[in-house]
């Protein structure tokens, strides 16, 4: 099997991860057919002994110098460290060993290498902050001074543009570090354990001689061949067998995608394969767009998008009204599940001082019931979450693709702090998954030759769009003298409306205006616009466009045709009438049921292009919930207006009987 990707002109390799599942497998020795709970026993076996190894070798090495030894990159002879983090262990001469009896190949060994080469190499970076943080410890942990950041950002690697909800997180850890034990922490090292060893196999690390994978003849299979123990203690290499597996593809993966070797985990009692695979994409680039997607990020309002073109004059003007991305009724089972999550723990917390760790104690079984309540609690919210955020990026790529819109801007709130607005709406902030629908966003917008670049959010929802002017804000279009936040005024251009809608035209054009200062994040491969340039952003204007009205002479020329106090109604607003005795025919009834008394629920939950996202005054009634109607009645999704419709000329025409 090739692993060389073709390419076309416009296009690149692009690598991703899709899961997969192994049911059944071939010990090909006996030709016995495994079972999912048989394959499942000898994958465990297999990552029991590789889990072992990598547990002894990280705790081994989890030290400051050995940790700079391996980021350094240079061994000691001052040659380059492979890329791979095995072979670079085995370069600096840093080996492990199964327990003594156990045989295992030498793969089994670089897998473990491998894994801990990954934790080792990942801890550099914690190191260093943490050690810039110490060498500034302020004089107030609780609030730093300007000069005190200035001070802090210098010390840590690339702290001009981290977050600093992550220096003051690491600020907290130390300060809780500090009050625990009377003393500062030496190092990361001291303040940190060992990292907890994942449960898993990563085949990408072995050759031929372990695992190989390659498409079978059905489509849309594959076929899995490695090597597995039949006992936990393999003695010899007897002990080792070669078991193949047939795997189904997930439909995501292309049919002409190279595929990789896996990486196996356990979950449930079940094998479980996360399969690697490149694919060619369209490129994408970081200038030259003229028609861009703003994002802007609310509470009760998920996402508002809208897109915005730039003219060749240097003009921006926005086209159609934009969307909104509501999931109110997620959000507010989300806020139920933390709520529930919270009180488990509490009483699992009391069931623990009360029992002292006495497992003969009465409360013991009680304990036990309530952790599995709250890992199954843990496990709702963790799916709910990961449907919100890929349902809110599917919508925000489609978005972009109906608009043609070759780049999606989405603020950056990576440093937000949910701070003083109280506990229910601070919860409710932290909560929220932008940053897994942020990285859906860009899995999903790559496929279709999409940028996503994240834009400063500062003075997004505070300025106009069309003049920059600060703008006014109330609770409501209808209440302009209420104080609020949710509706916007310009006093200087009258230019008012809904807030978010306001910050995605101020997002996109921000984005458009400074693309010449898009740059690639070099550890993630995100692109970011991390500046504002005041002579750019003087430009990031929105047009404000003339409305399309009639020119049409309208003026009366004749006498007004009578109308009829009763006009007939809409046929299809009719009931048909009854079945008459004899053999006459009936008049059809249309479209509409004539039993229906009421609009469907979803109608009911202010879907308007132009309805503002402010919370109703009644409480939340999951009504789909309790009937079954699950996720898709809770998450509702404006459609775009990217054309003014034609008027419907029949609409309102009398029956035809």
């Amino acid at each position: 099997m090739s692993r060389k990707l073709p390419l076309a002109e416009g296009e690149t390799s692009r690598t991703a991860c899709a899961r997969g599942l192994l049911r059944t497998g071939v010990d090909e020795r006996t030709g016995e057919l495994l079972s999912a709970a048989a394959l499942a026993e000898r994958v465990v076996w297999c990552v029991s002994l590789v889990s072992g190894m990598v547990s002894a070798l990280t705790v081994e090495r989890w030290n400051t110098a050995d940790v700079d030894t391996l980021a350094a990159g240079e061994d000691a002879g001052g040659r380059k460290l492979p890329s791979n983090a095995w072979m670079a262990l085995r370069r600096l001469g840093w080996t492990v060993a199964p327990p003594e009896g156990v045989k295992v190949n030498d793969r089994i060994v670089r897998m473990a290498q491998e894994q801990a080469g990954r934790a080792l190499r990942s801890a550099k970076w914690r190191a260093d902050l943490t050690a810039g943080v110490l060498t500034t410890w302020p004089g107030d942990p609780a609030r730093r001074t300007a000069d005190e950041w200035d001070a802090v950002r210098e010390a840590v690697p690339g702290g001009q543009f981290l977050p600093s909800s992550v220096i003051k997180s690491r600020t907290r850890q130390t300060a809780s570090f500090n009050a625990k034990n009377g003393r500062m922490p030496v190092d990361v090292f001291e303040l940190e354990p060992a990292p907890r060893t994942a449960r898993m196999l990563l085949l990408s690390a072995c050759d031929g001689q372990q695992a190989t994978i390659e498409r079978a003849d059905e489509p849309g299979r594959a076929l899995l061949r490695l090597q597995l123990p039949t006992r936990p203690d393999p003695a010899s290499y007897k002990d080792w067998t070669w078991v193949a597996c047939r795997i189904s593809l997930p439909p995501t993966i292309p049919a002409g995608a190279v595929l990789h070797l896996p990486t196996l985990r356990i979950h449930r009692d079940r094998v479980r394969a996360d399969l690697a695979y490149t694919h060619a994409v369209p490129k994408t680039s970081r200038t030259g767009h003229t028609i861009a997607l703003g994002v802007d990020w609310g509470l009760n309002t998920l996402l508002s998008a809208g897109a915005a073109r730039l003219h060749d004059d240097g003009q921006i003007t926005a086209l159609g009204s934009g969307g909104q991305f509501r999931a109110a009724g997620v959000l507010a089972k989300q806020h139920r599940l933390r709520r529930l999550s919270e009180h488990l723990h509490a009483k699992t917390d009391r069931y623990q001082r009360l029992t002292g760790g006495d497992k003969q104690h009465s409360l013991t079984a009680k304990h036990t019931v309530l952790s599995d309540e709250i890992r199954h609690v843990c496990d709702r919210r963790s799916h709910l979450n990961d449907a919100l955020a890929w349902a809110a990026a599917r919508w925000t790529v489609d978005q972009a693709i109906t608009a043609s819109a070759t780049v999606i801007h989405v603020e950056d709130l990576r440093s937000m702090e949910a701070r003083g607005m109280g506990r229910t709406v601070n919860t409710r902030l932290s909560q929220q998954v932008r940053g897994q629908i942020v990285d859906h966003m860009r899995h999903l917008a790559a496929e279709a030759g999409i940028a996503v670049v994240t834009v400063p959010a500062r003075n997004t929802s505070k300025h106009c769009p069309q003049c920059l002017t600060p703008l006014r804000h109330r609770k409501a279009p209808d209440r302009p003298t209420a104080p609020g936040w949710k509706w916007a005024l310009c006093p200087s251009c009258r230019w008012q409306g809904d807030r978010d809608q306001g910050a995605w035209r101020r997002i996109a054009a921000r984005g458009l205006t400074h693309q010449t200062k898009t740059v690639t994040d070099c550890a993630s491969g995100a692109m970011v616009i991390r500046t504002v340039v005041d002579k750019l952003e003087t430009r990031a204007v929105i047009t404000a466009t003339a409305d399309k009205t009639s020119r049409n002479d309208r003026s009366k020329t004749g006498p007004t045709r009578p109308r009829t106090t009763r006009p007939t109604p809409r046929r299809r607003r009719t009931p048909s009438p009854t079945r008459p005795t004899g053999p006459a025919g009936k008049r059809p009834e249309g479209h509409t049921h004539t039993d229906r008394t009421r609009l469907p629920r979803a109608a009911h939950r202010h879907q308007g292009v132009t309805t503002i996202s402010i919370p109703t005054a009644s409480r939340h009634r999951p009504r789909g919930a309790a009937l079954g109607a699950g996720f898709h009645l809770h998450a509702h999704a404006t459609p775009q207006r990217w054309a003014i419709p034609s008027p419907d000329t029949t609409s309102d025409t009398g029956s035809l009987s």
